[in-house]
């Protein structure tokens, strides 16, 4: 019953693409490379140098590595054909016929955004926002159904939640993580120092 809702709701927003128009430009954008703005604002908080942002970035990294994990275990459990396999859909954008649930990119697009909108709130809500737009934009091209973006969400935000709340209820997961972020910080404190006496081993 459920499997055929979620076809059902697949077909009614999959069969609105293939107009040629500006939906599907859009679409297929969301698809396949609005990750890369996640992965750029990792790594602008990463290079600011506030210990708070570095935290982020840091339960970021360890909530995806859980997340990935998990949804590769599903994934060898429970093998779910893609869309395009057994169906005649529009298919957008090219993808192998790997296994369908739980969405890698929902997982990944959802982890980040709970991480940033548990530590910064209102630009959290933005990112959080365009990890929707990227899951329907997978349904929209034709590589995933409604489900699998469910389930890639609910497996990133759940485990976001987790990492945060060890690292904030915690003391010593807390204590863990700013002495990785603080050993991060000398080595980066020496390289500075070191290109500072030595500039011209830039130009080498």
């Amino acid at each position: 019953m459920l499997t055929e809702f979620d076809y059902k709701l697949f077909q009614f927003i999959n069969t609105a693409a293939g107009q040629g128009g500006f939906m599907d430009l859009l679409m297929r954008f969301f698809a396949e490379q609005a990750v890369y703005l996640f992965v750029l604002a990792l790594l602008i908080y990463g290079c600011t140098r506030s210990e708070r942002n570095r935290l982020m970035v840091l339960e970021t990294a360890i909530a995806a590595c859980a997340a990935f994990g998990v949804s590769k275990m599903w994934s060898l459990l429970y093998f779910r054909d893609r869309p395009f396999i057994g169906h005649d859909v529009v298919q957008l954008i090219a993808h192998k016929a790997t296994s369908s649930f739980p969405s890698n990119h929902a997982t990944g697009v959802f982890v980040i955004a709970a991480v940033i909108l548990l530590n910064r709130r209102p630009i959290g809500w933005v990112f959080f926002m365009l990890a929707v737009c990227v899951g329907f934009s997978r349904v929209w091209v034709g590589v995933h159904y409604p489900l699998d973006i469910i389930g890639g969400m609910v497996n990133g935000m759940l485990c976001a939640f987790i990492i945060h709340y060890a690292a904030t209820r915690w003391s010593r997961v807390n204590r863990t993580l700013l002495s990785i972020v603080r050993f991060y910080e000398r080595l980066e404190q020496r390289i500075h120092t070191r290109i500072r006496k030595n500039p011209r081993q830039l130009t080498k």
